[in-house]
């Protein structure tokens, strides 16, 4: 099928994006939509939220999971943000659980979720996961909703590694060089991943992105997860051709098909 022909039949492909305050969530979905502008909020109504005249009283209405958030540089993608969901309440557990399944359940293919996003922030001085992520993992059945495991603020390790490099009595030019390297090496015999290789419902895939406040960071490494682990084909299709940030994916999956 076309792709134009499926953004046709499906509209726009769905994503629910979770995780901590000040993970990096909104810098990744602006990487990913190629803009530096905040995104639009409809409610479930598909009304316009005016950020400007919400008041404090209802500043509720911009934490529903049901909100859409859309970019005007790339209208092909609609987020799902349930803020407030890192606190770990089982109110705001229930909520996400219960939007995932609704939209699991969903007979028409234009009103599914199709991919979630869980962010888990490599700056934090425990790095450990929280009770939030902890029960996701263990209690949130996603169906054929793939999760993939967004590691933001990847390069928080780097410098954790160049400080163990200098112990070891690298010289600075060295341990730069090879900071990376370490931090890579060490984080793939960790604890965050053997966890999610242990959990009741492990996540399809995972992605370390550093370095994604920069001009020039690159989300590729998060479009190639996403597609690698979409099952459908359908879905597959109109992800590569939605996003625009990686036009070397595009071509891949154009010769493959």
């Amino acid at each position: 099928m076309d792709p134009s022909n499926i953004r046709e039949k499906i509209g726009r492909f769905r994503i629910l994006i979770i995780g901590r305050a000040n993970a990096g969530k909104t810098t990744i979905l602006q990487r990913v939509c190629n803009t530096r502008d905040n995104a639009q909020i409809y409610n479930s109504a598909g009304e316009k939220i005016d950020l400007e005249v919400i008041t404090a009283s209802r500043s509720h209405e911009l934490h529903d999971i049901h909100n859409e958030m859309v970019f005007q540089s790339n209208p092909g993608f609609v987020f799902h943000d349930p803020r407030g969901f890192e606190a770990g309440s089982e109110s705001e557990f229930d909520k996400v659980k219960a939007f995932i399944a609704d939209h699991s359940k969903e007979t028409k293919i234009t009103k599914r979720l199709h991919a979630i996003w869980y962010c888990i922030p490599m700056d934090e001085a425990s790095r450990s996961f929280t009770a939030a992520e902890n029960k996701f993992f263990s209690q949130c059945d996603t169906g054929s909703i793939p999760v993939i495991v967004l590691f933001t603020k990847f390069d928080a390790l780097y410098d954790v590694a160049y400080s163990q490099l200098k112990k070891e009595g690298r010289s600075r030019k060295e341990a730069k060089e090879l900071a990376q390297k370490r931090a890579e090496e060490t984080f793939a015999n960790g604890t965050q991943l053997k966890f999610l290789q242990n959990v009741r419902w492990p996540p399809r895939g995972h992605v370390c992105l550093p370095n994604m406040n920069k001009d020039d960071a690159n989300p590729g490494p998060l479009i190639e997860c996403t597609a690698g682990v979409l099952d459908d084909e359908v879905l597959e299709r109109l992800f590569v051709s939605t996003q625009q940030t990686n036009l070397e994916i595009c071509m891949i999956h154009a010769i493959e098909r």
